[in-house]
């Protein structure tokens, strides 16, 4: 089958694309000793995740336990649930989890482990813990220092829990701009004041888990770090892009549109904000939401749920209902999330189909 033999709208993946990316990012953390447990967010694909395994990785990040769950096809070795795990029934699935495979948890509060440990000891398996720390998106996380330090504490009293290290997300830096630059410093400052605390107290952390897609070739300038857990890397996007952490040509991902409607300004194609997600771009005010491939002249500047708006901007309108068009998203982690399927590609044809198996898994 050939890429024009598909139904639309459609998510496109360049297998060599991919493969490069991700052979690239295996290589550097060997290089580097740092152990690669790539977040799945961003493809949800068992057989994928199976291939960054082969690659390398020591085992797969997620964000729920029902995300970890559709992923035990590709049966890794470890799982870590990013994410505070709150509810019962979200605790009943850790419990299920840790029955089949390594299961750690990133974990901010006591008050949210000690249920989680009851309910470990109850089943007699162990759950591992990562402190959390907030290493400035104010998002989850206490602060470095004493706080991080009161919470190992804590969490080291809970019989059923192992606590195994420290773990923190850096999304508030998306480049490596001046100011960027100055936020990594800080997180440098942190993560050396901290784990020398722990360690005073004799509590050298076995794990301490970190980084981002945008901070992943700067992981090594973090002496402390020794596991990273990158996600949109293995298609990268526009927003990578812009944040300098890859080239487009290094944009494996893309979606593939038709044009239903023209007019003398503007086309629409048959992919809006349920194809596309709303997300803007992350460093820039522009309301764009994805680079038309082929095209620099087209702006893709407005959605309605099923409608895509791309502004022709003067530029000459060969296009009629019927042609097709690729574009680069901003966030391919959401957009991956709306569709059910994806297509590997290389050279015009298709030669893998995918399904999106823990898309919508959200609780």
């Amino acid at each position: 089958m050939r890429i024009e033999d598909l139904d639309t709208p459609a998510v496109l993946i360049d297998v060599d694309v991919m493969e490069r990316n991700l052979a690239r990012a295996a290589s550097y953390a060997r290089q580097h000793g740092l152990r690669l447990r790539p977040h799945i967010k961003t493809h949800k694909i068992p057989a994928l995740a199976r291939r960054q395994l082969e690659l390398g990785a020591c085992g797969i990040t997620c964000a729920k336990t029902t995300e970890a769950l559709a992923m035990m096809s590709c049966d890794p070795p470890e799982v870590l649930i990013a994410y505070p795990v709150v509810g019962a029934a979200k605790i009943a699935r850790l419990v299920e989890l840790a029955r089949r495979t390594e299961v750690t948890v990133s974990l901010d509060s006591v008050d949210v482990a000690a249920p989680i440990a009851a309910a470990a000891r109850a089943a007699g398996v162990e759950i591992g813990v990562l402190a959390e720390m907030d290493a400035g998106l104010r998002r989850v996380g206490v602060p470095p220092g004493e706080p991080l330090l009161d919470l190992v504490l804590g969490l080291r009293k809970l019989d059923g829990l192992r606590w195994r290290g420290i773990a923190f997300y850096p999304g508030h830096i998306r480049s490596l701009d001046e100011a960027g630059q100055a936020q990594l410093g800080s997180l440098r400052e942190a993560l050396w004041s901290t784990v020398g605390l722990l360690a005073s107290r004799g509590l050298k952390p076995e794990i301490v888990s970190g980084g981002s897609t945008p901070l992943l070739w700067e992981s090594h300038t973090l002496p402390e770090l020794n596991e990273i857990r990158p996600g949109t890397y293995i298609f990268n996007d526009r927003n990578t892009v812009l944040s300098g952490a890859c080239r487009r040509e290094d944009c494996a991902a893309t979606i593939l549109v038709t044009v239903v409607s023209t007019a003398p300004d503007r086309i629409i194609v048959d992919g809006g904000s349920k194809t596309f997600s709303s997300d803007r771009l992350a460093s820039s005010s522009e309301a764009t939401f994805g680079e038309v491939l082929g095209h620099p002249q087209l702006r893709f500047h407005k959605m309605n749920e099923e409608h895509g708006f791309i502004a022709l901007d003067g530029a000459p309108a060969p296009f009629r209902p019927g042609d097709r068009l690729r574009i680069v998203p901003n966030h391919i982690c959401v957009a991956m999330n709306l569709h059910e399927r994806a297509w590997g590609v290389r050279n015009g044809e298709v030669v893998a189909e995918w399904r999106v198996e823990a898309r919508g898994r959200l609780q």
